[in-house]
């Protein structure tokens, strides 16, 4: 077990709607995982709370009873319970979770039924976890344990912020991290009595975003300090069009955002032992990457070529993240000569598309449809460049994954991408930082100029293998993120009403 935390670190209560492996939709559920799991081995006394959908419930045991909330007028009753998550071997993190079967027990996702469509409800079960929230970080908690900051992420957790405003008595400070700021938990105004909230809170100055009521504009507007997952991301969301509406306010409070990057599994994310590839390398043993890319291209059914630059992709296959960008360049690339693997799902009309161009270049471009853990990892060990010309990405995981495995990523200079990757230059190769390529302008004449780029310094073993070297010698653990999230609960700490 984790080394008990220190009594003059402050306590934190991590509110998050997913965490891996009980529930996870998307990077955030990593997060919810993997930054309270550093903050621990830190010795620092973080616990998370998290509603008890049916996965939760079933993936925590033993479960103990510590509180009743039976009394809240807005919501049905639901049962507080503790458990704890073993993420690895020597570290597990205290979790509270809220059992309310009528919120919370049903089939399908943490956000949507079966069938896709978001459940009708969900200004009430997200409701239900802000207000919880708000309980157990202040004077109103049942419990002896009093954390001294509320971290919530994302917009089912914005309103803890704006409950913590309205409670009168001792509260704890909050942080609000944004993860994706398109996604705001927007519902109509008259949610905003029905969960509690005073009227007055539902104006320009408060709730109101449009004419509806917004949970994340709600965290945004009262929390004492805001996140985001990358530098370049908070100053990104403080102008059109990455601001969605609500660059004004963000732009009011910018000496209250900060940007931390987030940081990877490093030992699900090593080339040295990683079980799913073929053959495991590492920096000094790159002749080994050659191998992977041979079994990754006959998986493929491309052919076997292993002078050929072999191009790779993985995720949602989307319109943010510059896959009609892809479809453009796609037969110039294959002209270069150049191969192309492409692995993901999402958008119906650009997966036909997609498969329709893998058919018409067999041997050269490969589409698979759907995801594969253990697929991923081979892609990106076998790859020789990882494409991500993403419109925009907050923070970004597989650019930093790519780097660790030496296959340098080619990416579009926004967001996380622009603070993790370091673009390949006369300069930057001679003072060893250079770890990909970027590209400045969302077209399909400057994404191709990069690819280009990449093909002219693949061609040049030396400087490759440097390119490669750089990227996997750079650090990307949750290390440095979690001494980041430390600096910055300790300078809010203070703001924590005493006797919470």
């Amino acid at each position: 077990m984790s080394s008990a935390p220190l009594r003059s670190e402050p306590r934190i209560l991590f509110i998050t709607p997913e965490v891996f492996p009980l529930c996870k939709t998307g990077g955030l559920g990593d997060v919810s995982a993997a930054l309270p799991a550093a903050l621990r081995v830190m010795r620092m006394d973080v616990r998370l709370l998290i509603p008890g959908y049916p996965q939760v419930m079933q993936g925590l045991k033993p479960k103990r009873k510590v509180a009743e909330f039976n009394m809240l007028p807005q919501f049905p009753s639901a049962t507080l319970r503790s458990a704890k998550l073993s993420v690895n071997t020597s570290t597990s993190i205290p979790v509270f979770i809220i059992d309310c079967p009528e919120l919370y027990q049903r089939e399908g996702g943490p956000y949507q039924d079966p069938a896709g469509q978001d459940w009708p409800d969900n200004a009430r079960r997200f409701g239900l976890l802000c207000k919880i929230a708000a309980i157990l970080a202040s004077d109103a908690s049942p419990l002896t344990w009093r954390p001294h900051l509320a971290h919530c992420n994302d917009w089912q957790s914005g309103l803890a912020p704006a409950y913590l405003h309205f409670h009168q008595g001792h509260k704890a400070a909050s942080i609000m991290t944004i993860h994706n700021l398109a996604f705001q938990g927007n519902f109509p105004p008259e949610n905003v009595v029905q969960l509690g909230l005073p009227s007055a809170s539902f104006g320009i100055h408060g709730l109101e975003y449009y004419n509806n009521m917004s949970f994340l504009k709600g965290g945004i507007y009262y929390a004492d300090h805001i996140t985001t997952v990358s530098p370049n991301y908070a100053k990104e969301i403080q102008s059109e069009p990455l601001g969605f509406g609500m660059q004004g306010l963000l732009a009011a409070r910018q000496h209250h955002i900060s940007g931390i990057v987030n940081g990877i599994d490093e030992n699900e994310w090593n080339p040295a032992s990683d079980p799913y590839i073929a053959r495991n390398y590492s920096s000094t043993s790159l002749s080994a990457k050659k191998v992977n890319k041979q079994v990754l291209q006959k998986e493929m059914g491309l052919t076997t070529d292993s002078a050929i630059p072999l191009f790779a992709t993985i995720g949602r296959i989307t319109h943010q993240k510059g896959y009609d960008l892809l479809l453009q360049v796609a037969s110039q690339l294959v002209e270069i000569p150049a191969q192309l693997i492409i692995l993901g799902s999402g958008d119906k009309t650009l997966e036909s598309k997609l498969i329709a161009l893998a058919k018409s270049y067999p041997g050269k471009i490969s589409v698979r449809i759907g995801y594969s853990e253990s697929m991923s990892h081979k892609i990106e060990a076998g790859a020789d460049c990882f494409l991500m010309p993403s419109r925009f990405e907050p923070c970004g995981l597989n650019q930093m994954y790519s780097q660790r495995y030496g296959t340098p990523p080619l990416v579009h200079a926004t967001g996380g991408l622009l603070d993790t990757v370091i673009d390949c230059t006369p300069s930057t190769l001679k003072d060893k930082s250079a770890s990909g390529f970027l590209f400045d302008q969302m077209t399909a004449n400057d994404f191709f100029l990069a690819i280009k780029q990449a093909v002219a310094a693949y061609r040049v073993p030396r400087t490759w293998q440097n390119l490669q070297q750089n990227g996997m010698n750079k650090d990307f653990s949750w290390r440095t993120s979690a001494t980041a999230y430390r600096k910055l609960y300790l300078s809010l700490s203070a703001l924590s009403s005493s006797k919470i």
